[in-house]
């Protein structure tokens, strides 16, 4: 039963990687197809009973073009993203988007301009992309050139907090053995905190006050 499956799994897997060496095998024809489909006599080009049109470009063959070079880069990029096993293979999704983007334009803008206000679209995906990329590139950093392992530590953590190490008094009284001196600046800091309290420094105003007045109504 378990070598059926692996066998189904494994045909599934090779059945999708031959589509996908097949699209990239053909990707330099399909780029060029503008100059392979015939052309009726308007100038509109017949592809497998479609007719296409100009779509406000000089010519079909122009058209076509601009599509072809959308196109074939834009599910480049997508097998490249579906099929990389690199840590920053998110930052494909930028020009996966900004080929995305092109096209769109060019389906749905009404205006005769393409390739202008797209690149506007790209900075929402950038704010995501970027940031969690180079988050990702710091971890991996820390973790093989500095030897910081995060999981490594939180699981130290939580091996403490299971031995009953999760009270902070605990960590207190461990601090205070360990660095002596701490504890004796900490002391001092916290009387010193204490003296020049708010509270305390408008109880001493008050009472250099009271002792002005007292003076000045002897004298008086």
């Amino acid at each position: 039963m378990i070598n059926k499956v692996k066998k189904k799994k494994a045909k599934k897997k090779i059945f999708l990687e031959t589509i996908l060496v097949f699209f990239i095998a053909i990707s330099p024809f399909l780029y060029k197809i503008y100059d392979y489909i015939p052309y009726n006599q308007d100038g509109d080009g017949l592809f497998f009973g479609l007719t296409l049109g100009n779509n406000g470009f000089p010519d079909t063959s122009t058209y076509l073009w601009y599509l072809t070079s959308k196109i074939v880069p834009l599910y480049l990029m997508i097998f490249w993203f579906l099929t990389s096993r690199d840590w920053w293979y998110h930052i494909i999704i930028i020009p996966i988007a900004m080929y995305a983007f092109q096209m769109f334009e060019v389906f749905y803008d009404s205006d005769n301009m393409i390739d202008t206000d797209n690149i506007w679209w790209l900075i929402p995906i950038c704010m995501i992309t970027i940031p969690s990329v180079y988050f990702i590139r710091i971890t991996l950093y820390d973790k093989h050139v500095n030897g910081i392992d995060l999981e490594a530590i939180e699981a130290e953590l939580e091996e403490l907090k299971n031995k009953g190490f999760d009270n902070k008094d605990n960590f207190d009284q461990e601090d205070k053995c360990e660095n002596p001196q701490q504890d004796e600046f900490s002391t001092i800091t916290e009387d010193i905190n204490t003296k020049l309290s708010t509270g305390n420094l408008e109880n001493i105003f008050k009472n250099v006050q009271n002792r002005i007045q007292g003076w000045l109504q002897l004298k008086s």
